[in-house]
């Protein structure tokens, strides 16, 4: 755990995720397929959370 008190970059980034709705989530994935996605969004330069949101989207679409 962290000792001491957290810098200020991360308590206005803490803040501004929380007004704008951003949560983190923490899954697994087998390295391979994650090491992959990496190269992929990068080769094509987009982000990796834009990415995995665009899809997230599509999948709640197709299945509501």
């Amino acid at each position: 755990m962290p000792k001491g008190e957290p810098l200020k970059r991360t308590v206005t980034k803490d803040r501004w995720n929380k007004k704008a709705g951003y949560k983190t989530k923490g899954f697994n994935l087998r390295g391979d397929i994650a090491d992959r996605f990496a190269n992929v969004c990068e080769k094509t330069g987009r982000s990796q959370a834009s990415v995995i949101m665009e899809l997230m989207e599509r999948y709640i679409s197709e299945n509501e």
